[in-house]
């Protein structure tokens, strides 16, 4: 058979296909979505309310939510990804709090990070001075205040930035930042465990004060409610997939367990092919995948984008933020008001650093959250489960010396940066890049427009970020597609 014979059989094939999968779909242009994370469900929500109905969304995996993903875990389902509405409580609203508060009513508790200074633990166990540890936490805030002050003065370009580290020296005269375990493990809650990566690597700039906190208030509330927060994206599809009866998902145009592997563009429409060999044909596509899958082989882009776009990928952060579950025949930790958090100060910074107990969340589950970021939860990922093991039973023993702590009977470690289709939890802004990278990175390239959290203009790395990235790209499209808009843009460098 000639090449462009089969060329010409492989289009049809693919004008077809997609023909059937549109069937009775409005009026418009036709777009592909790829991945059903939260980004893409709501790009394809407002692209349905401007009238943009020929949609077809291309998911990975076997599930609806992205990285809002719940796992049953020792009897009760555990949220592996995103699990607080983070901004709650302030002069704006949050979209996420009101679908999760009102409409879907998933149980939520507010946590309450006041009490930390009682619960340092010594790496040798016993509890720090809580005078003294709040003198650490009060001078870490007061080192903090000052950042944001600085913050404000810096130019809108980015162009004067710094790193948190750098601010941290300038304020606190520490050369090395940080340095003893106690001050460790506060500066890993304040810094880290917000933004899954040291100071040393985050820009003052974009993360003090962060958007979300002073756009939205400072409150944030735990989801632990047995349908998932991944509910929310559900919710968000039904507003324009058709569902059955008990409330799935049952609409041609979401399809599960498509890999995508090439996207071919040019200036008449897109060319989309999934791993198990099917093609698709539309006239753009959305690309919701994360940062890391951008930073990673897996999607193929015919031509190659141009430089300025993988470098703008290139430069922003993918950050690893791993929730590790364990569950014990019995408990052993103290419970009450002030103690569903407690931090662990060991000499290595970020070593198990951040735990959690469920007395109101899961009661009597018997289960314990740790939270570690970056490094630790690269090398946790290559590690078995019983070495994880072995190390986390290591630190509660030395926790808790007095006490009798028995084994592990259940643990659950993610590998978001191990997984191919995510390879990375969410985006982090580091020190070095500015506006003018992140329009890049949002930018759409011919008939490719982006979308996901990390292209969110305020609130990257958040679940509301994604949900208003996902609008705020479906409007670029809708821009070009409807009104003929279509130049993205882009103000110089220091502009």
């Amino acid at each position: 058979m000639k090449p462009t014979i089969a060329i010409a059989l492989v289009l049809a094939l693919a004008v077809v296909q997609h023909a059937s999968l549109a069937a009775g779909a409005g009026a418009g242009p036709r777009v592909i979505i790829v991945g059903a994370g939260i980004s893409g469900i709501s790009a394809g929500k407002r692209l349905s309310e401007a009238g943009i109905t020929d949609v077809l969304i291309l998911e990975a995996t076997d599930h609806v939510g992205g990285r809002m993903r719940k796992e049953n875990f020792a009897g009760v389902n555990v949220e592996v990804g995103a699990n607080w509405v983070e901004g709650v409580n302030g002069g704006k609203m949050n979209p996420i709090w009101p679908i999760v508060n009102s409409t879907l009513k998933l149980r939520n508790f507010h946590s309450d990070f006041d009490y930390l200074a009682q619960n340092i633990y010594k790496e040798d166990g016993g509890l720090y001075d809580e005078a003294e540890a709040q003198k650490i936490i009060d001078r870490a805030n007061k080192v903090g205040d000052s950042g944001e002050k600085l913050a404000a003065t810096l130019s809108p370009s980015g162009r004067d930035d710094l790193s948190i580290l750098a601010m941290q020296r300038l304020n606190n005269h520490q050369p090395s930042g940080p340095s003893s375990p106690v001050d460790m493990v506060v500066d890993y809650f304040l810094y880290d465990y917000e933004f899954a990566e040291p100071p040393r690597v985050t820009s003052l700039q974009n993360a003090v004060p962060a958007k979300t906190f002073s756009d939205f208030g400072g409150d944030v509330y735990f989801v632990a409610d047995q349908r998932g927060y991944e509910s929310v994206v559900h919710y968000l599809a039904g507003q324009y997939l058709n569902t059955s009866k008990s409330g799935d998902i049952a609409d041609a145009r979401l399809q599960l367990n498509k890999v995508v592997r090439e996207i071919s563009y040019s200036s008449s429409g897109v060319i989309v092919k999934t791993e198990d060999g099917s093609v698709y044909q539309a006239d753009y596509v959305m690309v919701s995948a994360s940062l890391g899958v951008l930073q990673s082989d897996l999607i193929q882009f015919k031509p190659q984008l141009p430089k300025w776009k993988i470098l703008a990928i290139y430069e922003f952060d993918m950050a690893v933020y791993t929730k590790i579950f364990v569950k014990f025949p019995k408990k052993f930790w103290p419970e009450g008001q002030g103690r569903e958090f407690f931090l662990y100060a060991s000499t290595k910074r970020g070593y198990y650093a951040i735990w959690q107990e469920f007395e109101k969340q899961y009661p009597d589950a018997n289960v314990l959250l740790v939270t570690v970021t970056d490094e630790e939860s690269r090398r946790i990922e290559q590690q078995s489960d019983n070495q994880t093991k072995a190390e986390i039973m290591e630190v509660l023993r030395n926790m808790f010396p007095g006490k009798d702590v028995p084994e592990v009977t259940d643990i659950l470690v993610p590998r978001w940066w191990s997984n191919r289709f995510y390879k990375g939890t969410f985006s982090n802004w580091p020190i070095g890049v500015n506006r003018y990278e992140f329009d890049q990175l949002r930018a759409p390239v011919g008939r490719v427009y982006f979308t996901g959290e990390h292209t969110s203009e305020f609130y990257n790395g958040y679940v509301h970020g994604g949900y208003l990235a996902g609008i705020d790209s479906a409007d670029i499209l809708i821009n070009c597609a409807r009104k003929k808009v279509c130049k993205y843009h882009v103000k110089g460098k220091y502009d």
